[in-house]
């Protein structure tokens, strides 16, 4: 999975209509480009390769301002909008994914309903569970590393992740059942996007391609 496509597709959703420097600039707004591959180049080559896969439309808005081609702005349309809830799903379950995947997910978590994403982390919990035993079918973690030699760190290192993963995914649940933030149809969201005359304290400069 993606988690640039991912991030893109939710930034553009936000918006309605988005060219590629608002998408740009809320990605940075949220910290993605230091934990996700949301680079100028990789984002403005998203936009371009999801609108070739019918996943965005794209609207010729104005003349670039540096003389080039017109100004693009980015709509997502049905098909995208079934691509960005089946990622963000699969990011919500998925346990063997990057970290950058499971953080683009849970910047989206609120555009489901609450249930939906009580379901989708438990069935994360799950195969972290899963994936605990698998590993302790060749390692028990009472008898420690050692009984591997340094090569039962790995293991160890495993098993840890797996027992912290899933406290913290229990501790998420906890605080959305109890009635932690607005989720989809529930009123109005969260606000994460800038305006357009809003400064981005974590922007990273221009890039040649913001103008397009």
């Amino acid at each position: 999975m993606s988690a640039i496509r991912l991030l893109v597709l939710g930034a553009v959703r936000q918006h309605g209509r988005a060219h590629g420097y608002q998408v740009r600039n809320d990605l940075e707004f949220w910290g993605a480009h230091e934990w996700s591959n949301a680079k100028p180049g990789s984002i403005y080559h998203a936009l371009k390769q999801m609108a070739k896969q019918g996943l965005l439309v794209e609207h010729e808005v104005a003349p670039s301002t540096v003389g080039g081609p017109p100004r693009v702005e980015y709509e997502i349309n049905d098909k995208g909008t079934e691509e960005y809830f089946a990622l963000l799903r699969q990011a919500l379950t998925s346990y063997d994914q990057k970290m950058d995947m499971l953080s683009a997910g849970i910047g989206f978590l609120v555009d489901l309903p609450r249930d939906d994403a009580v379901a989708l982390l438990e069935q994360r919990i799950t195969g972290l569970t899963r994936w605990r035993a698998s590993v302790t079918e060749y390692y028990t973690p009472e008898e420690g590393p050692g009984q591997l030699g340094h090569i039962g760190e790995i293991m160890n290192m495993w098993v840890h992740s797996a027992d912290s993963e899933a406290a913290w995914t229990r501790g998420l649940i906890e605080r959305i059942r109890q009635g932690a933030y607005v989720f989809a149809g529930e009123g109005e969201p969260f606000v994460g996007i800038l305006a357009d005359d809003e400064p981005n304290p974590f922007a990273t400069g221009p890039d040649p391609a913001d103008n397009r």
